[in-house]
């Protein structure tokens, strides 16, 4: 049974929250907020009631000769419906991340595996970027750190758009490769890893940093060439004392750079507690689709079989050309599906 009693509930908040912003005054933004987050909520709530009621009305007119028969045939459609309109309001009704909504910072490094490392690094970023641009969102490069080879050393990203942190979130992890480099002669297969870790921006009333806190150093950038070389102390690193997390930024402007450090530095921060917190909900996190755990190998790409599999929930796509060149829309769906089914089990 659906809880009718907090149904009630969302309504009455929904209109209180309507009534506040029509009438102004008070934190309009939070209150903005909180409206948008429930509109959804309270429209599958309406159709829901929406349904039940014309179910209602149906079964009514079963006692009239009449109209039985018709009622009969409207009841048959009416009540097939009704399940997935459960399934949906349940969905709506699930707790949410409250970070959903915000724009993430995507790291990418590579682990094992040396050159060929560096070099997925580089293909996990093309992949990525090309997601981005497949779902309309915006991609700011924070830092970006090449190798000889064309591969890279280090990519911290700002993407934003609608749900952003809501779907690469899943991302999180150790990716592995199995390939043939192409510096390998004799057609062997190796295998590598990179590790991505995507976090929710932060803002700086998430997170206080005292300037006591902090140290900052500036220096002279390095690159591969072409746009990052810089002879100039332009780029900056950024030393939080108490926890020893350092993040740099080298791009062109050090006056960017500081902002683009601080930025990282706060979703780091901003990242560990929401772990803290985490860990402290245990019931919650075992609900979370793996852990999340940046040491957690969570995917293989395999391109001698053309297959890429998720080990969290066991999906294997023999698309992997597809899902390389930014096409993770099945693979994510089905993480997100995962995750609302744990999180549905939980509730019942």
């Amino acid at each position: 049974m659906l809880p009718e009693d907090r149904l009630f509930q969302i309504i009455r908040r929904f209109q209180f929250l309507e009534a506040k912003l029509s009438a102004g005054g008070g934190d309009l933004a939070a209150l903005g907020r909180e409206y948008s987050d429930l509109r959804p909520v309270v429209a599958q709530i309406t159709a829901w009631q929406s349904l039940r009621d014309e179910i209602a009305g149906a079964e009514a007119l079963l006692a009239d000769p009449d109209m039985r028969a018709l009622a009969e045939a409207e009841l048959g459609d009416l009540k097939a419906r009704l399940p997935e309109a459960e399934h949906a309001l349940r969905l709506a009704l699930l707790p949410r991340d409250a970070a959903d909504a915000r724009p993430a910072i995507l790291e990418i490094r590579p682990g094992t595996g040396g050159e060929e490392a560096a070099l997925f690094a580089g293909v996990l970023l093309r992949m990525y970027q090309r997601h981005a641009e497949r779902r309309g969102w915006s991609w700011q490069v924070l830092e970006f750190q090449p190798t000889d080879l064309g591969g890279v050393k280090e990519a911290m990203v700002r993407v934003a758009g609608e749900g952003v942190f809501a779907r690469l979130k899943f991302e999180s992890g150790v990716h592995r490769v199995q390939r043939v480099p192409v510096t390998e002669a004799g057609g062997r297969i190796h295998t590598s890893a990179a590790t991505v870790a995507v976090l929710p921006e932060a803002e700086e009333v998430d997170i206080d940093i005292p300037a006591s806190d902090i140290r900052i150093d500036t220096m002279r950038s390095s690159g591969a060439g072409g746009q990052h070389v810089n002879t100039t102390d332009s780029a900056v690193r950024i030393t939080h004392l108490p926890t020893g997390i350092i993040v740099t930024s080298s791009e062109k402007s050090q006056h960017q750079n500081r902002a683009n450090a601080m930025a990282v530095l706060r979703a780091r921060l901003f990242d560990l507690e929401r772990a803290r917190v985490d860990d402290a909900r245990s019931s919650e996190r075992r609900a979370q689709v793996g852990t999340g755990d940046r040491s957690e190998r969570i995917r293989t790409y395999n391109f001698p079989q053309g297959r890429m599999t998720d080990h969290r929930i066991n999906l294997t796509l023999y698309s992997l050309d597809r899902v390389i060149d930014g096409d993770l829309d099945d693979m994510i769906d089905a993480l997100v599906a995962d995750h609302q089914a744990a999180l549905l089990a939980e509730m019942a």
